[in-house]
């Protein structure tokens, strides 16, 4: 357990800042309060992510950055060391999730006697003391934690990382997905271990916290300080920028494109000040009322997008062993193998905040607050993360956007500032995979729109609930915080 908690501390460290990196802004006519804003906070996040993503040398593939190295390695040691707990656990997370085990956890616990009973918060005054410490369900905890993976980066980040790596960089993102599973399994379990719970109830967990409480008890307790605060740092940096602003921005670019609004002017600031009025109406209920709202969101949105994308794949029936054979065949040829690794990997895990989150740890905040005496079932839980947002859904785009090209509508490869080449107009991520779903649904780029505003929603929810807590841990608790 303490080579685990350090490995994964290290991991943490590294990977923390990824977030903060992730607020990619267009670059429009320079006129307007939008380039103003725009213009003030690009530089700063262009230097952050040049610090954060710094390169090292790898044979063969050639300079790659080293948080991503440090990532798939970290996955590949947590999956060896567990023996494929990513792969032996599926069904058993199934049965987590669906309330199989709930009796298990009332074990050994008074049951209660009292004949009135009263609700607060949703709970049974009386029978709280059974479901163990925890505010949410797992489904409620696992449901929060996949709102603030599913973004923007299921649908433009994979789009792009596709169009770069061709389509063996879908074989090679079903392999980061599979590996992030292991991972997101120890950070989570060590989560809800190490969380802090008021005599209110109120839970307060994640990296910062078993940064420093577990290092304390190997004897490191000011090393684990110390890290324990650069993470809610990053955490809250991260927040501002990957969590709410990149995802405000992408979903702002999807209206105005939808609605032919101009670039310039004011009206992308004005549909983020809408979203972030109504994230702060939500939040303002913690984490029971996001578990609440995003246990609605999560299940709809992703089965919208699900079956569309099912819908084309079973439209294109005919190319489907097609595109299976081009992604297995490409991830292996040198140059796919090459293209898909550098197309995914940087693609994806530089997008880290965007895709399944394993190794950034933000996503053991949400699971710390599950009801359970039992930390492993909640990393068991964890694990259905990645996979609901790597192996399926992100899968699903990949494949539309490969029968899309089956008649060649761009280039593999021919990729400038994340854009794509088509009918000789460049258009990225958001707007390449529109179009693919549109080829087959005409109109559907409305229904797309609806997708992209509940995904970036859903993340911004999370993400200012991550933020919260990192604020909470760096400058204390109070009924104003």
């Amino acid at each position: 357990m303490r080579f685990f908690l350090i490995l994964l501390a290290v991991i943490l460290f590294c990977n923390c800042g990824t977030a903060v990196a992730q607020e990619e802004q267009p670059n429009p006519d320079p006129a307007g309060l939008d380039q103003t804003i725009d213009g003030l906070f690009k530089p700063i996040a262009d230097t952050w992510g040049g610090i954060v993503f710094f390169t090292v040398p790898v044979p063969v593939a050639g300079p790659l950055p080293f948080v991503l190295v440090l990532l798939v390695a970290g996955a590949a040691f947590f999956t060896i060391a567990f023996g494929f707990i990513n792969l032996r656990l599926i069904p058993m997370a199934i049965a987590v999730v669906s309330g199989k085990y709930d009796e298990i956890e009332k074990e050994g616990q008074d049951l209660p006697t009292a004949v009135e009973v009263n609700e607060v918060d949703g709970d049974l005054v009386d029978t709280i003391r059974d479901e163990g410490e925890g505010e949410v369900s797992h489904f409620q905890a696992l449901a929060t934690a996949v709102s603030g993976t599913v973004g923007l980066g299921n649908i433009a980040g994979v789009a792009v990382a596709v169009a770069t790596g061709g389509p063996g960089a879908t074989f090679w993102m079903i392999v980061c997905g599979f590996l992030g599973m292991s991972t997101k399994f120890v950070e989570c379990t060590l989560g809800v271990k190490y969380r802090d719970i008021d005599s209110n109830g109120t839970v307060h967990g994640g990296p910062m916290y078993y940064l420093r409480k577990g290092l304390a008890e190997m004897g490191m307790g000011p090393l684990g300080k110390v890290l324990g605060v650069l993470f809610a740092i990053f955490c809250v940096g991260g927040s501002f920028g990957g969590g709410n602003a990149f995802q405000s921005n992408q979903a702002a670019q999807q209206i105005k494109s939808l609605l032919g609004l101009p670039d310039g002017g004011s009206s992308g600031t004005l549909i983020g000040l809408v979203m972030a009025v109504l994230v702060g109406i939500v939040i303002i209920g913690g984490i029971k009322r996001i578990a609440k709202v995003t246990e609605r969101i999560v299940p709809f949105m992703a089965f919208v997008y699900f079956a569309a994308a099912l819908v084309i794949i079973v439209i294109n029936f005919a190319n489907v062993p097609w595109a299976i054979e081009q992604i297995v065949s490409g991830a292996f040829t040198p140059a796919a193998g090459l293209g898909g690794l550098i197309g995914v990997m940087i693609q994806g895990f530089q997008r880290a905040a965007f895709s399944n989150e394993a190794g950034a740890g933000s996503a053991a905040i949400a699971h710390s607050a599950v009801k359970t005496k039992y930390p492993a079932s909640e990393g068991i839980v964890a694990l259905l993360e990645p996979f609901i947002d790597t192996v399926v859904i992100c899968t699903m785009t990949a494949l539309v956007i490969v029968l899309f090209n089956a008649d060649g509508a761009f280039a593999w490869g021919d990729v400038q500032s994340k854009e794509v080449l088509i009918d000789g107009a460049r258009i990225g991520g958001v707007d390449l995979t529109s179009a693919a779903f549109d080829s087959v649904l005409p109109g559907f780029r409305y229904v797309l729109t609806i997708a992209i505003i509940l995904f970036a929603f859903s993340t911004m929810i999370s993400w200012s609930y991550y933020g919260l807590q990192s604020w909470k841990y760096l400058f204390g608790r109070s009924l104003g915080r």
